[in-house]
């Protein structure tokens, strides 16, 4: 198989959510000949935890328009956590409750699109994703809440936004809404770390190729131009 049709294969998966073996019997009954050959269900799960690195051609590029939002998020597996070395999810405090599960956190630019993103299970602090916004100073700024404030060194474009300024980074609610409603990225069927980082991946690149298709198809009138304040692009996603 080409690469391509492995990416192809990974987008899907995150598209159509629930377990994998019930992904592969759809794939494999409705859509088998659009693929030069299926390999078994198990080959074809550990080839894409292999090869999703090539969604990183899904990034988007940043802007230089001051509204480059963070998001930190919190997503539990469906089956209970348990003290395993090889376990990907944790028991942490996010907004005033216990969850399980892990920390995504994605970086986008005022169109929206998804410029760099990490993870990490949710009892590690916030902190530990400063370093993602870092090489992007002079390029433009990241906006983070009072929890970064403890960042230390902090990079130079990390601005701390106190609660009721900067309403741009309510920008990311809409993104987040948007991802859970299509990919229930709340509700993940993995347990290891390689896995839940393969499904993440797939899950960023189509994101963003869903937003290059709903702007050809359906152009927003300049909605997705760099300089288009992010209020309007708000207005219109939803």
């Amino acid at each position: 198989m080409w690469p391509s049709e492995w990416i192809t294969i990974g987008l899907l998966f995150a598209l159509k959510d629930g377990s994998f073996r019930a992904f592969y019997r759809w794939l494999a009954r409705d859509y088998a000949t659009l693929f030069g050959g299926l390999p078994e269900r198990t080959r074809l799960l550990r080839a894409l935890r292999v090869r999703h690195q090539g969604t990183t051609r899904f990034l988007a590029e940043p802007t230089s328009s001051p509204y480059a939002p963070h998001v930190r998020h919190q997503a539990a597996p469906s089956v209970a956590v348990r003290a395993e070395p090889r376990q990907g999810g944790r028991k942490g405090w996010s907004n005033h409750r216990w969850v399980v599960g892990l920390k995504p956190w994605w970086l986008i630019n005022c169109r929206g699109e998804v410029v760099a993103w990490d993870w990490n299970t949710a009892n590690r602090p916030d902190q530990h994703f400063a370093p993602v916004a870092a090489p992007l100073t002079g390029c433009t700024i990241t906006l983070a809440d009072e929890a970064f404030r403890p960042t230390q060194p902090r990079p130079a474009n990390l601005k701390l936004c106190p609660r009721g300024t900067w309403n741009e980074c309510m920008f990311i609610e809409t993104v987040l809404s948007l991802v859970h409603r299509v990919c229930r990225l709340k509700y993940l069927w993995y347990r290891a770390r390689p896995y839940l980082a393969m499904h993440l991946a797939c899950v960023t690149a189509l994101f963003n190729a869903l937003l290059l298709l709903t702007a050809q198809e359906t152009p927003l009138e300049g909605a997705l131009t760099a300089d288009r304040p992010v209020q309007s692009l708000t207005s219109t996603s939803g």
